[in-house]
């Protein structure tokens, strides 16, 4: 063999160790491509591709003029990758500090801290696939020591303004970025609370209308799908589905902000001078149900529900649907409209109202003591303008227990008002074979039975309707981005109660309430026809009636023979000076004289003068 040539041997040699070459990198191809495919791949996602969710705007809750009751202000969440700042642009930091109000060094600090302690992965049982702890580390964290891992991410502030981050943006800060977010504001704090509701941080409508209205008030957000470069920014040209966020529709109801200011501030005339344990006060339109302002104390500031303590978390009850009592003298209306609308009386039957008891079935039965006693048999509209007893009684024995009960029903009570958010409880009216010897008394009464303060008051307003009782309604009108409506809401009759004629009669016997000879002439405004009735109820204190704390209510309507709207005030447990009674006439009827008044003038409402239309009730059916 000629010297000039390699030996077969070392060509063969030479060969093997080319194929075995070749050979690695096939190997090496393989398990990258095939056997470490997904998670390589789950690396190059995350570092390049990006689906970024763009926030609805949520939409306003507006009052019947448009006012804004609720609404949603655009911010900014500003973040940092430190991953991606450049030296160059530290004289920068200062400027940033002093736009998020921050102490430089603190900026300083989070803008150079690179790194954080790695998440520990608990230890699992071999079956359980450890996959998702290996793809969380990228190939960067790989190469740091065991335990650090890199921050890609710090936040700066979430609560950047438009303006300041336009500002931000200008000083071209590589890494400091920010994305929009919005946030729940309520320009008039405590108005209306207990009606509105609110948005927790989490972002979810935790109470209210913001709960009860959330299909329509949330929207739609949107997103899009694209790839970002080595500072994260985004590479538009690869963007391959993008869907645009949604705003809400805006909710208006049919309270009044200018009425529901006008309620609050004479509930805090009310706290100011009775210190008492509750308020609640109702103002509607009797002939569609529509809630035109409604307030309870105590209350709390929309704004601020999560500074709240543990003990102050009962101020966001609407206690006007989820508390109950017992309505006393504001219920005789039903015995009265009862017996009227079936033809047993007329507002000039008489009763003997000096009397302390009467057979009813056969057996003996006790009646309430009236806080007077009267010289004379009294009329029906007697009976309601000077709030008796006796007489109620004996109205409720004259309808007896299965018609007492059939009324008390139809007016509402015993069953939730139909208020559509909030917690709404039925009150408490035991069926007939429940009753007592004694319940036929004290139930015609307004005792014996406990109720919501929305259902007396939609009681009144039942005739104040004219006979039909009405479902609570506070939402007018859902409307589109454009203003558009989506959805009117009109007045819901749940049913039909009292006979036209029988609504007109027990509203002219309810004037005499507010009459001289009534137990609430301080309800009276001149030249209106004002009609009421005047409630105290001994409040249950450990199972027992109590002398010293009572329920003071006022619950009435104007002009009578034209009812325009209801007005419920009803005080728990006032103190009123020198240890005297919490009388429904002092503690309520004021505060309803002296709202009636400021709307007479805000809704233009004009008296109606029917000379010798008052005759019947002043004096009380002798003419």
């Amino acid at each position: 063999m000629s010297k000039g040539f390699a030996s077969n041997y070392r060509i063969v040699l030479l060969g093997v160790g080319i194929v075995a070459c070749f050979g690695c990198i096939g190997v090496r191809l393989l398990d990258l491509h095939v056997f470490e495919r997904e998670r390589l791949m789950g690396y190059i996602e995350r570092a390049r591709r990006q689906i970024t969710v763009e926030p609805a705007k949520r939409g306003d809750i507006l009052d019947d003029k448009g006012d804004r009751l609720a609404t949603s202000r655009s911010l900014i969440v500003l973040g940092v990758d430190p991953q991606a700042l450049l030296k160059a642009d530290e004289s920068k930091w200062p400027e940033l500090a002093k736009l998020l109000n921050m102490a430089p060094r603190e900026l300083t600090r989070i803008l150079t801290t690179k790194t954080r302690p790695a998440p520990v992965v608990a230890s699992q049982p071999a079956s359980v696939s450890l996959d998702s702890a290996a793809t969380s580390e990228s190939p960067a964290d790989e190469a740091l020591p065991s335990g650090v891992r890199l921050i890609r991410w710090a936040k700066l502030s979430d609560t950047v303004e438009e303006s300041t981050y336009d500002q931000i943006r200008r000083l071209n800060i590589k890494g400091v970025y920010g994305n929009r977010t919005y946030t729940r504001a309520y320009p008039h704090n405590q108005l209306a609370a207990h009606l509105i509701g609110f948005v927790n941080k989490a972002g979810d409508p935790a109470a209210g209308l913001e709960a009860f209205a959330d299909f329509y008030l949330r929207g739609q957000d949107g997103w899009r799908e694209s790839e970002k470069d080595g500072l994260r920014r985004e590479l538009a040209q690869f963007r391959n589905r993008e869907v645009n966020p949604t705003a809400g529709y805006s909710v208006r109801l049919s309270i009044d902000a200018a009425i529901q200011h006008i309620v609050e501030q004479e509930i805090d005339e009310i706290v100011k001078k009775f210190n008492p344990a509750k308020v609640t006060v109702i103002v509607s339109e009797p002939h569609s149900g529509f809630v035109l302002a409604l307030g309870n104390y105590p209350t709390f500031n929309l704004n601020e529900y999560n500074e709240l303590s543990n003990e102050a978390m009962g101020t966001m009850r609407n206690l006007a649907i989820t508390d109950v009592l017992d309505p006393g003298s504001t219920f005789k209306i039903v015995a009265a409209a009862g017996a009227i609308n079936d033809k047993l009386v007329t507002p000039a039957s008489r009763f003997d109202c000096s009397i302390d008891s009467i057979e009813f079935k056969g057996k003996p039965r006790r009646f309430m003591k009236d806080d007077h006693r009267f010289d004379h048999p009294l009329t029906v509209a007697e009976i309601i303008s000077h709030s008796s007893n006796v007489g109620a009684a004996q109205l409720g024995m004259k309808l007896g227990e299965e018609t007492l009960y059939r009324y008390a029903r139809a007016f509402g009570f015993g069953e939730k008002s139909g208020f559509p958010y909030g917690g709404e409880v039925s009150g408490f009216l035991n069926p007939v074979e429940k009753w007592s010897g004694i319940d036929i008394t004290r139930i015609s009464a307004g005792y014996s039975i406990s109720a919501t303060p929305m259902q007396i008051h939609y009681a009144m307003a039942t005739i104040a309707s004219g006979g039909a009782l009405m479902r609570p309604q506070v939402i007018r009108q859902v409307a589109d981005n454009n203003g558009e409506a989506v959805y009117d809401f009109t007045g819901s009759v749940r049913r039909q109660v009292l006979s036209t004629k029988t609504a007109e009669q027990m509203a002219r016997m309810l004037e005499g309430v507010a009459s001289k000879e009534g137990t609430a002439p301080m309800a009276a405004i001149p030249s209106f026809e004002v009609a009421g009735k005047t409630g105290t109820a001994q409040k249950l204190i450990n199972g027992r009636y109590s002398d010293r704390n009572h329920i003071g209510s006022f619950v009435g309507f104007f002009p009578a023979s034209r009812p325009r709207v209801v007005i419920s005030v009803i005080v728990d447990d006032a103190k009123v000076p020198n240890g005297r009674i919490a009388y429904g006439s002092t503690v309520a009827a004021p505060s309803f004289k002296h709202i009636a008044e400021q709307l007479i003038q805000y809704l233009d409402i004009k008296p109606v003068v029917q000379p010798g239309r008052n005759l019947l009730v002043m004096d009380g059916g002798r003419r």
